[in-house]
C-alpha cells in the first residue's frame, strides 16, 4: 500500500528522536489542566479529549488489565472511552458493576485525574425484566415506588418502529416513553457510583424519534446531573453521544458536554486497502458540530467533539472496494484499521490526527486502545494497542506509536 505521507510527518520523526525535544513535549503534556469540579471549563474539557483512547471492556477486565492498565499509563491517556457497558445481556448488570467498581479503584489509584466513560447504548432486551427497578429510580421521578422489575414491551416504541432491530427480543427504546427514561437513569447512576465521570448515549438520535424537541432527553440528563452533582467523584458527568444531525439542543441549551462520532474513513479504490479523510464524507461531523449554551454554562460556535475508529460489523465482500455506505473496503472502521500492516496503521493514525486537528480545530481524533473485531485478523477477534508481551501475547503494538503523537502535540 502506497500511504501520501503529510509534510509534518518527518517533523514527528525528527522531534521523537530527538531525547531533548521529546522531554520537552512529556513535560508540557504533563503541564496540562485536568482540573474541575461541579462544571468543566472548554480547555480542560479539549485537554481531556486531546488524550482521549477508545478502551472498551476495560473495567468489565477484558485483556490483561494490570497490562491494560500500564499501556494507559505510558501512553498518557487522561480519558478512557466505553469502559464498561451492557450490550443486551442487561440481566449480567449487577455483577459487572462489582467488578468494575473494583477496577475503577485501581485506575484511579494510579492516576485520578484519568475520566472513565460508560456506555448507555442504543438497545435494550427482554433481559431487563430480570431486574429491580429500585426505590431511588422511581423517587427521582416522582413516581411512587413498587417492587417490580423493569418493564421492556413498555420501552418501545407504540408504532413497532425498532422492534427486534438488534435481534428478536433486542430493540431500539423510545426515549420519550416513561419507562424508558427509568432504565437509563438506572444505568446512568450505577456508572457514576462505581466511579465512572462520564456517558456515552450511543445512538441518541434513534431513539428520539417521539421526542422533536429533545424535551425528554433534557429531562432524563438534567436528573442525571443532578444525582452526579452530589455522588460523582468530582461533581459531575460528562455526557455525550453520536449525533449525525451534527448535535441535540433543547431551546439554545445543548444537550451533551461534547459530541462524538464515527471518522467517516473513505477508501481510495485504486489504491488498494488505503482509506482517507474528506470533509463531507458520508455524514462526517467535520465543520458541523452544533454550537449553543453548554451544560457547563460556556458558550460555542462549535461545541468540541471526538471522531473514532467505530465497529459496527462486516459487509459480505472483505477486503473489497465498493461495498457501499460506510464500509471501507468492505470492513467497519475498527476492523479495516486492524487489517492493515503496523507500518501503515503508524503512518495512519499521524496523518489521521493531523487532519483532523487542521481541518477543523474543535475535533480530536480518540485513539484505539481496545476494541472488538467483527472480522478476525491472524485469529484475533479484540484489537488491542499494547506492545506484544506475555502479557497482550495479542498486542498490535501500536502504543508507542500513539505516545510518540501525543508526545509531539503541544
Amino acid at each position: 500500500m502506497k500511504q501520501q505521507s503529510p509534510a509534518w510527518c518527518g517533523a514527528i520523526v525528527v522531534f521523537v528522536v530527538g531525547a531533548g525535544c521529546l522531554t520537552h513535549a512529556v513535560a508540557a503534556a504533563a503541564d496540562r489542566d485536568y482540573a474541575f469540579q461541579g462544571q468543566i471549563s472548554r480547555p480542560v474539557l479539549e485537554n481531556y479529549l486531546s488524550r482521549s483512547m477508545t478502551c472498551m471492556d476495560l473495567l468489565a477486565g477484558k485483556g490483561n488489565f494490570d497490562d491494560n492498565l500500564r499501556m494507559l499509563l505510558a501512553t498518557g491517556v487522561k480519558f478512557a472511552g466505553r469502559t464498561v457497558y451492557r450490550w443486551r445481556d442487561e440481566a449480567a448488570l449487577p455483577q459487572l458493576l462489582v467488578t468494575a467498581r473494583r477496577y475503577a479503584a485501581k485506575v484511579h489509584a494510579a492516576d485520578p485525574e484519568i475520566i472513565l466513560q460508560a456506555g448507555a447504548f442504543e438497545i435494550v432486551s427482554e433481559e431487563v425484566s430480570r431486574l429491580a427497578v429500585p426505590e431511588r429510580v422511581f423517587a427521582a421521578f416522582g413516581m411512587e415506588a413498587r417492587q417490580r422489575t423493569f418493564r421492556y414491551e413498555e420501552m418501545l416504541y407504540p408504532d413497532g418502529r425498532g422492534r427486534d432491530h438488534w435481534r428478536p427480543g433486542a430493540s431500539i427504546p423510545d426515549i420519550s416513553r416513561p419507562e424508558t427514561k427509568l432504565w437509563f437513569y438506572y444505568l446512568a447512576i450505577s456508572y457514576i457510583d462505581v466511579g465512572c465521570e462520564a456517558i456515552h448515549f450511543g445512538q441518541a438520535e434513534i431513539m428520539d424519534r417521539n421526542d422533536p424537541e429533545h424535551a425528554h432527553w433534557w429531562e432524563l440528563l438534567t436528573k442525571v446531573r443532578q444525582y452526579a452533582r452530589d455522588h460523582a467523584r468530582r461533581g459531575m458527568v460528562i455526557c455525550d453521544a453520536h449525533v449525525p444531525s451534527g448535535g441535540m439542543r433543547y431551546g439554545e441549551r445543548l444537550l451533551f458536554d461534547f459530541h462524538s462520532f464515527p471518522l467517516r474513513i473513505v477508501e481510495v479504490p485504486d489504491k488498494p486497502q488505503e482509506g482517507i479523510l474528506k470533509v463531507g464524507a458520508f455524514n462526517a461531523i467535520y465543520g458541523r458540530s452544533m454550537g449553543g449554551l453548554t451544560p457547563n454554562g460556556w458558550t460555542c460556535e462549535h461545541l468540541p467533539y471526538l471522531v473514532e475508529l467505530d465497529n459496527w460489523g462486516v459487509s459480505r465482500q472483505p477486503g473489497k472496494p465498493g461495498a457501499g455506505s460506510c464500509w471501507v473496503w468492505g470492513y467497519d472502521e475498527m476492523s479495516w484499521f486492524a487489517h492493515q500492516p503496523r507500518e501503515y496503521r503508524d503512518r495512519w493514525l499521524r496523518y489521521a490526527w493531523e487532519w483532523v486537528r487542521t481541518h477543523d480545530p474543535n475535533g480530536f481524533l480518540q485513539m484505539p486502545g481496545s476494541r472488538i473485531l467483527h472480522a478476525a485478523v491472524d485469529g484475533k477477534w479484540w484489537y488491542f494497542a499494547n506492545a506484544q508481551s506475555a502479557a497482550t501475547p495479542g498486542g498490535f503494538g501500536d502504543e508507542e506509536t500513539i505516545k510518540a503523537i501525543w508526545a509531539a502535540d503541544r
